[in-house]
């Protein structure tokens, strides 16, 4: 069974920093592409940011210069860092995970969301 379980979203003011963590835990072959997604109140689920399993990044406009995904393949854990955070970046943010159980088996798996809440 696999679980992403994630941590690290909160209150803050506007200007202020979160980190998000996401490790993955259970049994499989590997994991390819990592990535954070977020949804605010009375909006679609939006990428924010995703890492492939070799490093390269690929960011939503809005969060360019801001955010930082990275990733601990030892630790089969993807990061998050919010900088100069805004109102605007207020929704319940998840993990995502293009995770391999064998050679020709992979699937998507979710994490249970994270709330981040920036006040202005």
């Amino acid at each position: 069974q696999v679980q992403l379980v994630e941590s690290g979203g909160g209150l803050v003011q506007a200007g202020g920093s979160l980190r998000l963590s996401c490790a993955a835990s259970g049994t499989f072959f590997s994991i390819n592409v990592m990535g954070w997604y977020r949804q605010a109140p009375g909006k679609r689920r939006e990428l924010v940011a995703h890492i492939t399993s070799g490093g390269r990044t690929n960011y939503v406009d809005s969060v360019k210069g801001r955010f930082t995904i990275s990733r601990d393949n030892a630790k089969n854990t993807v990061y998050l860092q919010m900088n100069s955070l805004k109102p605007e970046d207020t929704a319940v943010y998840y993990c995502n995970a293009d995770i391999s159980q064998s050679p020709y088996v992979r699937r998507d798996y979710w994490g249970q969301g994270t709330q981040v809440t920036v006040s202005s």
